[in-house]
């Protein structure tokens, strides 16, 4: 059950201030917040992984799964993200929305596997990452595979439809259970010199990882 309703959920984050400048190299596209409320929303609503638990965001950025995750009641969320100019943006957010129990930690997702202080410290990891493209490839499944270590129950991420295959034979190596919650379309507006469109639609999955049974 969630404490707030969708359509107010999305109203508080379409509050949520976006990235500035985004750099490509770091693909940054901000998670509307159409999806990232219908997100959260399912999560609590349909699983009960929000409210009362410690959540991760990884690759954070300026913060919307994050402050997502407080508003339906999560006990404690930890966004980690690279980029400075995001994470001043995150903590801008949090400021002027009031949050208390939200915070960024500055670091390369990829490394956090290195700190045993993070692996099983999360009972739920929420993200939006990197979807692998330009010089990015497989940047996607490398987010996955440290959120499965830091998560101690489930993993919710999106991810390229185009990728459903080789995710669900991935997850059956890892011996962990997954599932598509939703097929959305992901509208990505133009940001970058090389868009030729104002906006462009993307096929995506998203994704449910339990990860209790994980070897």
């Amino acid at each position: 059950m969630a404490r707030m309703k969708l359509k107010k959920l999305e109203e508080y984050l379409q509050s949520v201030d976006g990235f500035e400048k985004p750099k490509v190299n770091l693909e940054q596209y901000p998670t509307p917040p159409h999806i990232a409320s219908c997100m959260i929303y399912n999560i609590q609503s349909r699983y009960e992984d929000i409210e009362g638990k410690i959540v991760g965001d990884l690759g954070c950025g300026c913060g919307m799964l994050s402050i997502g995750s407080f508003l339906l009641g999560a006990h404690l969320t930890v966004g980690f993200e690279l980029d400075d100019s995001a994470i001043e943006i995150f903590r801008s957010n949090v400021f002027e929305m009031e949050i208390p129990a939200v915070d960024c930690v500055q670091s390369n997702v990829l490394h956090l596997q290195k700190f045993d202080r993070w692996n099983n410290a999360f009972d739920t990891v929420v993200m939006n990452p990197p979807f692998g493209t330009k010089n990015n490839s497989g940047m996607d499944m490398s987010f996955l595979q440290t959120a499965i270590e830091l998560a101690s129950n489930s993993v919710y991420s999106l991810h390229k439809t185009s990728t459903r295959e080789y995710i669900n034979k991935k997850a059956k190596e890892w011996g962990i259970k997954s599932e598509v919650v939703a097929e959305l379309r992901y509208n990505i507006d133009s940001s970058y010199k090389f868009h030729k469109k104002q906006s462009v639609d993307i096929d995506v999955d998203f994704w449910r990882f339990d990860v209790t049974n994980k070897q």
